[in-house]
């Protein structure tokens, strides 16, 4: 009878629909009569028999018991201070045994008299006195028995009460309860704020007057009401709850009390009509008495079972009072659009799933989820995989661009559980998984859009699988484990969590169907146990969140179902009806009903498999699990929001579903389509939007009537075909707003609480079986592309309307710009002097090393710092002439054939005419400032003048202006960007003064309309290009050439048209408008091609003038032309036979006019050029021939797409500061800069990444460092688009532009994402890689520096020596730079002395050296031992040890004698056991003193550079396929024979190490945000260190290396992997051959993926090239780039891939060429930094390491570069026949670190000292000094000198702290023990 469904909640159930009974009467419990006054009011002990009374009417259903209070019982004398205790004691037992049955009280306030005392005291309820003491009385009450109960009336007649007074006091005594009521009403809920609490007061059905008091008023939940029903008169009872429904204002109706009259037992069927008759009509009712309607029946004895009836009552049909509500439109209504906006708040979301999206299935740890096995099984579409997806897990500020873009302020997302616990359980927590969602969360939130996480959409842990799946009860507790973990780790910043999406997929298709993982087939007993284990594991989620963190975080934690709507095929069977209701409680009640009704499944469902299991008992029957009275509690009420996925509806009828167990089989029905539904991508959704409205509103009926809870649209999209126009998506727009439309009439015309919409999804995603195939994106994602680029899609740009409309109603806005302030106060400055006083700028910076050029600074920029970008009207717009656009000169120019490569123009550039909204989702992505754009003239002023004013491009700037206002974008707009009228230049264009007044009448009128608003103005773009390009050269339009006259007369006037269109803002619109008025200058800046030339510096500074200071000059200075270009012209001109000057004058008031119009200095940079000076032809007559210098390009620095034009970043510092020192110090604006690169290049701009990390740099060292007044910068340009001359041949965007598409999409590059996190970091602040970390060193740590033989021993022939490889290819032509070579080298064989003096100096510990081969053994065997030879390496090991210096000897360092490379060398496996023998020889020889040993130095370079790349000894190139890995193989068995000869023979009685020292360069992706360069990076380590660390430490070759090889061999047609196998046995005996491991590294990489085809080379099957940031310092050697940060991550690479092994590191150091300069500051830097991030990877990674060794002792022979590449701490004379070794200012900074044993903190006691030795370059023409016996310069003397001086100091001070520790440690000896010491030796 009466209806809606609902939840409840809290330790008793309260169904949603009350059913009364009650009260207990003072006489009996079954005495019929009067209620309140009758009632038992604890004066008396309670009626006997009342608990089996409680317990009858609860097993008959009735829900809810009456209970007035008694006033005057409770109170006796009115005051709440003074209760009668018992009584109070009688209604709290009462109360606490309804609850005990299960019945919930309704507590009636007042219903019967008032206390005699405070009748007698104020008569009546016209007394205001006692409406006061009742409201004391009222919240006693509520105080004593409000946690017992939770529903209230506080008047059970209102009626009653007015009848009491006087009829004319009636109104006002209304008017007070009203009031009365509210003031309860706010103190019930204020006190007792825990929801399913509801309060009213009550009244007779027939006073429907006194509801107009009420309907306004909050002073109720409900309306309680009093009414009678008369079978005789039952067809005006549906009009009178109509009526009472409409008069309460829609409030929830209970039926307080309502008596039956005239139903006897003849005529029990009008009161089967009654229950018809509420149960059809559209009426909210809470619910209704049952009371007389029972008695009736008893008295009469009609013989209808009670139980039934009220079952009936309960299980009123929510879907068929929808199906009345909605069923009966007319197509025409239904779809009738609402142009409303939605409420105020409402959150607008867009959504991904982990698997669909992340990718990285095995990064960070990731565990293997269902779906990885899934797809790896080839179970999906093409067996497709998720492997890589859209590769999110790397693209974090990808998708959060896209989100910025959309304007969502919600994203919802889920968490994958593998990759947090990749076996499912905490103790497999993955660190990584991790800090991926902190990193996704965390940049959500900055950008201010709220994270949404899902718990699980579908991708369980495999390992859990394993065990069972959902299937496994276990499960449970293992989901709650992980929820817990997310709430505590990520719950401080997610305030809504989903546990679940979509659970009955993961039941119906996952183990029903089995077409999903884990693809089990099983309706009987899986279908339903998964759904059991998914309902208790959501609440056990709900109530950790609940009792763990809702009071600290305060979030919400609900569940997404998922559900279609459901309709009868034919509306006029009930069967059909009865089984669309069906379908919808099989689909959504399944789990919406235990959640949110009564903690069980529904009855229906319970019904219809029972039903099954008696129709087919010989069938496999389908198992319902039952809950447990605890677990239906535990599950009841567990939402705080009710989730809802929806896509579609279907058409249901009744069937016979037979025996099938499947959902059909056992609920009777089929479901089908309308064929005239329109059809998506996948073929079970068909969009069907109505669907939407029904369904949430029977949701909203059915589960959320009594507990109301929110409605979060949490799932709507449709996908469509990968084909055809994937970016147009008419369908997916047409569905999206029509869904989005029903929600909103759900909204305003139902009522519903719905409060998100959420549009899946963000991008196209693995879609699950279907793999790629279909597509559910906002945004095209290119999965043919490793980058995955992301596209918006046309429906984007759409849902991004309906976001910033809130809906579908166009919201109008009054934008106002902001102010710009500046403290530009204009001062007349002198002209400037030939040559400028700027010349300052080129001694001050131009004799800086490229060192200090190059030297990276962090910072950051003001905190007002304008970020900008920019774009121009010709090269975007399009449009050329919609709309009545007027052509422009550049129209003109490009319709002409064979002006414009491939003839390409801007009739259609990037469409921004008709995008705009595209170009505004660009702009909100990247989060600029400011937005710089031009005005196109003639979209204006058609034919250039006001008088052809044209309103639609009036109307298009407006829009764009305000909606860059819209999202806080300052527009700077440039009024002309050189696309000029063509009807001006039919008048004669800037030659002609006219257009002095034509251009300021154009600036007038745009001031008048848009300066409201706009607060930056550009008058000219670039006057310098316009005026030689144009009219000079005649390159671009007008292309007019006469570069000697016409030049000067266009800039003349363009000067004064910008000085007018200044005054014009200045003197009519500035106080209004408080804007800035300026001019864009351009200005490359120029070296001189030697600055220590004078007159090349004249030259330079005459290049400024020329271009910058042509116009700069007279609006900066003076008003006047710079005196350089002056007196140039004028000297041309006169030698040119003219009268006068080519260069036009300004009168002196023209001088006044102009000087001081500009508020900024807004410039814009390019490149850099070298300048010398020149006497150039004076015929013709040129401007180019007028400057007298040449340009050329700055060769030294990275080309760009366009011929010449250089990336030159340090020459924006150095312009600044010209600007700075030239004009004034003004503040300064980069308005362009950018680079250019070629078509091809799409999204990964790396290129472009690099050129903006150097030039904005420059611009953060000419702020930082110079005080330079940088106030903005502008990168250019927004999007790629038409480039002038070049047209769509390059682009300098960031974002790409598919020209060829006629959508032209636009996708952001690399560059995009780079820029806005410059922009959002404002600068560069500095980084944990480049802090310093201060502390120690262990003791005993190894302090070491090395040589090799060959490179320093010389001597190469002497004393029996036999010849080398290296020998022998030195001597080859060709091969080493310079014909460089050993023989001499260091002449170390012959001055031990002199370099062991040095090592003292060095105060190294440890001096790592190699022994020559061929000089022990000339032959390479044993046959012939050299003594002569071990006698020099005797001698060089005992002054060592005299010096207290350790050796560390190196049995191999590349000098193989020449005589085993004759019989194969390395490729011959004969070389292993002749290795071996050397050995042996050498450690019984040596081993006895020498306790540190190398195996064999880099074996990569042994193999792959001397017999891959061939450029290295022995040369060898022409197998570079095969022989590196075949000499890498031996080189691998010969170490370890060699470690288990020491092992097995010498290490008992020698005591020493001994392992292999192997290099390699750390590699980082070029591309961060790419798993393809993420993967290439690693295979670069992997095929570098991984080649040989691998089988030594880990045992036999690494899968990557093996699989690649022998997958790439057999794809070649060979046989077998080119790639050696060990044997088992070679396996075991290489495995562990290391005592440390011995560790070479300078530099690191960038890597990406390359494709060689079928090449059969080391560098193809690695698969990766490498490139460098060109922001690292250079060294000397091409190949090295001072990158400390790989240092620290290759050394945790090893810690990570080789079980933390001891590491001693070998080699590590930086080179130089050129001019020798022995103040080496390079070299103090690289080492202070690389040993800093040693420090690091020691004291806070954990890093095993025992020792470190600089490269190297001296300047050498480096190898195939001869002695160009220097990498010492002393410097060697090669020209010098003695060869003397000079120390570097480096020595002292190595020494000191020495000393300390690391990086004391400077303010910790006794820090070691740290001399600053000067030293400069060495002239080459300076007199030589003598110095230590040396024939030196003075400089270098000097230098020596304090390089020597400083070693002293530190000597000594070392000393004196040694002395200091020596006796310190002396006292404590007695009681400590030297724990490292005893530790290392162990390890050891």
């Amino acid at each position: 009878m009466c209806m809606n469904g609902g939840r409840s909640s809290g330790a008793n159930e309260q169904d949603d629909f009350m059913l009364l009974a009650g009260p207990l009467n003072e006489h009996g419990v079954r005495t019929f009569g009067s209620e309140e006054n009758g009632a038992f009011d604890c004066s008396h002990p309670k009626p006997t028999g009342f608990k089996q009374y409680f317990q009858y009417l609860q097993s008959k259903g009735v829900t809810h018991f009456k209970v007035p209070l008694s006033w005057a019982q409770l109170l006796p004398t009115g005051l709440p201070n003074e209760p009668h205790q018992e009584v109070v004691r009688c209604y709290q037992t009462l109360l606490e045994q309804l609850l005990e049955v299960g019945l919930q009280p309704l507590v009636v306030i007042h219903g019967s008299t008032v206390p005699v005392a405070l009748k007698s005291r104020y008569g009546g309820w016209e007394n205001q006195g006692l409406v006061e003491r009742f409201q004391q009385y009222a919240e006693f009450a509520f105080k004593e028995f409000a946690p017992l109960a939770r529903s209230w009336v506080t008047f059970s007649d209102l009626d009653g009460v007015l009848e009491e007074v006087q009829a004319t006091d009636a109104p006002s005594v209304l008017q007070s309860i009203v009031q009365l009521s509210e003031n309860l009403y706010q103190f019930y809920h204020q006190n007792f704020p825990d929801k399913g609490r509801y309060l009213s007061f009550g009244l007779k059905a027939r006073d429907l007057a006194k509801l107009s008091h009420i309907k306004a008023s909050t002073s109720a939940d409900f309306l309680s009401v009093h009414i009678e029903y008369n079978c005789d008169s039952s067809e005006n009872f549906p009009m009178e709850l109509k009526n009472l429904q409409i008069s309460s204002g829609n409030l929830p109706i209970l039926i307080y009390k309502m008596n039956i009259y005239g139903c006897f037992q003849k005529q029990h069927q009008p009161l089967g009509d009654l229950l018809q008759i509420i149960q059809s009509e559209n009426l909210n009712l809470l619910g209704c008495d049952m009371k007389d309607m029972l008695d009736e029946l008893d008295i009469h004895n009609v013989p209808i079972d009670r139980s039934n009836l009220i079952k009936k009552v309960k299980s009123t049909n929510n879907y068929e009072t929808i199906w009345q509500k909605f069923g009966a439109q007319a197509s025409a209504e239904r779809d009738l659009f609402l142009r409303e906006s939605f409420p105020s708040g409402f959150q607008w979301a867009t959504s991904t799933e982990s698997f669909k999206v992340e990718g990285g299935w095995l990064e960070g740890g990731k565990g293997e989820t269902i779906w990885d096995h899934f797809g790896h099984d080839g179970q999906v579409f093409e067996n497709q995989t998720a492997d890589l997806a859209c590769d999110s897990y790397n693209k974090v500020d990808y998708d959060v661009y896209l989100l910025r873009g959309l304007q969502v302020n919600t994203y919802q997302f889920s968490i994958s559980w593998a990759r947090i616990f990749p076996l499912g359980h905490r103790d497999s927590q993955s660190k990584k998984g991790t800090m991926y969602y902190d990193k996704l969360i965390n940049t959500l939130i900055d950008s201010g859009i709220q994270p949404v996480a899902t718990l699980y959409h579908w991708d369980l842990p495999q390992a859990l699988q394993d065990s069972g799946g959902w299937t496994n009860e276990s499960i449970v507790e293992a989901f709650k484990d992980y929820a817990d973990f997310c709430f505590a780790r990520f719950g401080d910043r997610v305030k809504t969590w989903n546990t679940f999406s979509s659970p009955w997929v993961v039941s119906h298709a996952g183990y029903g169907t089995g077409e999903h993982p884990p693809g089990i087939k099983d309706y009987a007993v899986s279908f339903y146990q998964v759904t059991h284990n998914l309902l208790k594991s959501h609440a056990e989620a709900w109530h950790v969140y609940n009792d763990k963190y809702r009071n600290s975080q305060g979030g919400k934690v609900g569940i997404a179902l998922n559900s279609d709507w459901a309709q009868p095929v034919n509306p006029s069977k009930p069967e059909d009806v009865t089984a669309a209701d069906r379908y919808l409680q099989f689909m959504l009640g399944w789990f919406a009903h235990p959640i949110f009704v009564d903690g069980d499944y529904p009855a229906v469902l319970k019904n219809q498999i029972e039903q099954k299991r008696k129709e087919c008992p010989d069938s496999v029957p389908a198992v319902l699990p039952t809950f447990t009275p605890e677990e239906s509690k535990r599950v009841l009420g567990t939402s705080d929001f009710f989730g809802l996925n929806h896509y579609t509806s279907r058409l249901v009828n009744s069937s016979k579903g037979g025996c099938n167990p499947g959902p059909e089989g056992v609920g009777d029905f089929e479901a089908h389509v309308d064929p005239s539904w329109s059809t998506t991508a996948s073929d079970w959704i068909y969009s069907a939007p109505w669907g939407l409205r029904s369904l949430l509103n029977y949701i909203a009926k059915e589960y959320l009537k009594v507990i109301k809870v929110p409605i979060y649209i949490t799932g709507n999209g449709m996908p469509t075909e990968y084909s055809g126009d994937t970016l147009n998506d008419i369908s997916r727009i047409e569905y999206m707003q029509s869904y989005i439309n029903e929600a909103l009439k759900a909204i305003i015309k139902d009522g519903l609480d719905v409060q998100r919409f959420t549009v899946q999804s963000l991008m196209d995603g693995f879609e699950g079986k279907q793999g790629y195939s279909q597509r559910f994106g906002l945004h095209h994602v290119n999965f043919e592309d490793g980058g995955r680029p992301r596209t918006p899609k046309q429906s984007a740009y759409v849902f991004s309307q309906i976001i910033e409309q809130n809906g579908f109603v166009s919201r109008k806005h009054v934008f106002k710009g902001l102010g710009m302030s500046h403290s530009h106060s204009f001062t007349t400055l002198p002209p400037s002097e030939v040559p400028s006083l700027s010349k300052v700028i080129w001694e001050k910076f131009s004799h800086q090393s490229k060192f200090q050029r190059q030297m990276y600074h962090y910072g950051t920029f003001p905190q007002d710092f304008s970020w900008g970008i920019s774009s121009s009207a010709y090269q975007i717009e399009g449009g050329w002439n919609a709309d009545r656009k007027g052509p422009s000169v550049w129209d003109t120019f490009t319709q002409k054939p064979g002006n414009i490569p491939d003839n390409a123009n801007g009739n259609v550039a990037c469409d921004s005419y008709n995008r705009l909204d595209e170009d505004l989702y660009m702009l909100r992505a990247l989060s600029v400032k400011t937005y710089r754009f031009s005005l196109s003239w003639s979209r204006i002023f058609p034919d250039g003048r006001r008088t052809s004013m044209n309103q639609k491009g009036v109307d298009y700037y407006n829009k764009l202006i305000d909606g860059l206002l819209a999202y806080n974008i300052t527009p700077v707009v440039t009024l002309y960007y050189w696309d000029l009228p063509q009807s001006l230049q039919n008048l004669g264009g800037w030659e002609s003064v006219e257009m002095i007044d034509i251009f300021n009448d154009f600036c007038d009128f745009c001031y008048t309309t848009f300066g409201n608003r706009v607060k930056f103005w550009i008058t000219l773009n670039q006057p310098q290009t316009i005026a030689w390009l144009g009219y000079g050269l005649g390159q671009i339009p007008p292309n007019v050439k006469n570069p000697g006259i016409v030049p000067y007369k266009v800039a003349h006037n363009l000067i004064k048209a910008h000085a007018k269109a200044y005054h014009t803002y200045d003197d009519k619109y500035r106080t209004s408008q408080g804007g800035l008025v300026s001019i864009a200058l351009n200005a490359d800046w120029v070296e001189p091609i030697d600055v220590n030339v004078p007159r090349e510096v004249v030259a330079a500074d005459r290049a400024m003038q020329f271009q910058l200071g042509w116009f700069a000059h007279p609006i900066f200075k003076n008003g006047d032309y710079p005196e350089a270009m002056k007196s140039q012209i004028r000297a041309k001109s006169e030698l040119q036979g003219l009268s006068e000057s080519r260069l036009p004058s300004f009168t002196d008031e023209e001088k006044n006019f102009i000087k001081g119009t500009a508020d900024v200095f807004c410039v814009n940079h390019y490149t850099t050029k070298k300048v010398s000076h020149v006497t150039s032809r004076l015929s013709p007559a040129s401007y180019q021939y007028d400057w007298d210098f040449s340009e050329a390009a700055e060769t030294d620095s990275p080309g760009t797409a366009i011929k010449n034009q250089r990336a030159v970043a340090w020459g924006l510092r150095r312009l600044l500061n010209w600007i700075k020192e030239e004009y004034g110090d003004p503040e300064i604006y980069v308005t362009e800069n950018g680079v250019a690169t070629e078509a091809k290049t799409t999204w990964d701009d790396t290129d472009r990444v690099f050129f903006y990390k150097a030039y904005i740099n420059e611009a953060l060292k000419a702020n930082d460092l110079d005080g330079v007044k940088v106030k903005g910068y502008t990168a250019t340009s927004l999007m790629d688009s038409f480039e002038w001359l070049n047209g769509y041949k390059i682009g300098f965007g960031l974002h790409h532009v598919d020209f060829n598409n006629p959508n032209q999409p636009r996708t952001p590059k690399f560059s995009a994402h780079y820029y806005y996190q410059v922009m959002k970091n404002n600068g560069f602040p500095i980084t944990e890689d480049e802090k310093v970390i201060y502390g120690r060193f262990p003791k005993d740590f190894i302090w070491s520096t090395a040589t090799a033989s060959y490179q320093i021993e010389g001597g190469w022939r002497a004393d029996g020596k036999g010849l080398s490889i290296w020998d022998k290819f030195a001597h080859t032509p060709l091969k080493v730079f310079n014909d460089d070579n050993g023989d001499i080298a260091c002449d170390s064989y012959n001055k031990i002395n002199e370099d062991v003096a040095i090592l003292k100096q060095l105060m190294v510990t440890h001096y790592r050296f190699s022994i020559s081969w061929p000089r022990v053994l000339p032959d390479g065997t044993t046959s012939h031992i050299n003594e002569a030879g071990l006698s020099y390496y005797d001698r060089l090991v005992n002054a060592l040890l005299a010096a207290n210096i350790q050796p560390h000897i190196t049995l191999y360092h590349w000098d193989l004698p020449q005589a085993l490379q004759d019989i194969g060398g390395w490729e011959n496996d004969a070389i292993v056991g002749k290795f071996r023998d050397y050995a042996d020889l050498i450690f019984s020889r040596l081993g006895h003193k020498v306790k540190h040993w190398v195996t064999i130095n880099e074996p990569y370079n042994v193999a792959m550079v001397g017999h891959g790349y061939g450029v290295a000894a022995p040369g060898i190139s022409f197998r570079p396929g095969t022989l590196p890995y075949i000499v890498g193989h031996n080189l691998i068995k010969a170490h370890a024979e060699v470690w288990h000869l020491y092992n097995d023979k010498y290490r008992a009685e020698q005591k020493g190490i001994i392992s292999i020292t192997i290099n390699s360069d750390w590699s980082e992706p070029r591309n961060p945000y790419k798993q393809e360069d993420i993967d290439a990076a690693r295979r670069v380590v992997q095929f570098y260190i991984g080649w040989f660390a691998h089988p030594i430490y880990n045992g036999d070759y690494s899968d990557v290396m093996k699989t690649i090889i022998q997958e790439r061999s057999l794809a070649a047609g060979l046989p077998k992997s080119r790639l050696p196998k060990f044997t088992p046995d070679e396996i075991k005996r290489i495995k562990g051959t290391y005592d440390y491991f011995g560790f070479n590294h300078y530099t690191t990489v960038l890597a990406f993926p390359v494709n060689f085809g079928n090449l059969q080379h080391y560098d193809a099957d690695r698969g990766a090239g490498t490139v460098v940031d060109h922001t690292w310092l250079d060294s000397g050697s091409s190949w090295l780039k001072m990158t400390p940060f790989g240092f620290r991550r290759i050394l945790n690479f090893i810690k990570e891939e080789y079980g933390n092994p001891p590491i001693i590191i070998t080699e590590n150091g930086v080179s130089e060429r050129g001019p020798v300069n022995l103040n080496d500051i390079h070299r103090t830097y690289y080492y202070e930094k690389y040993i800093n991030q040693v420090l690091k990877a020691y004291l806070q990674d954990n890093v095993d390491i025992r020792g470190y060794t600089a490269w190297s002792l001296m300047d050498n022979l480096e190898w195939a570069t001869g002695f160009s590449e220097r990498f010492g701490f002393y410097y060697v004379n090669h020209s010098n026949p003695n060869v003397p070794r000079i120390a570097k200012a480096s020595v002292s900074t190595y020494a000191t670190i020495i000393s300390s044993n690391g990086f004391p903190d400077p303010a910790e006691p006794n820090a070691s000292l740290k001399p600053e030795p000067e030293a400069t370059t060495v002239p080459v023409t300076e007199a030589p000094v003598r110095f230590l016996g040396l024939s030196l310069s003075n400089e270098e003397a000097e230098t020596g000198l304090n390089a020597t001086f400083a070693l002293l100091i530190v000597a000594a001070t070392a000393a004196i702290c040694l002395t200091i520790g020596f006796v310190f440690t002396k006292r404590r000896s007695k009681k400590n023990v030297n724990v490292d010491s005893v530790q290392l030796e162990r390890k050891f």
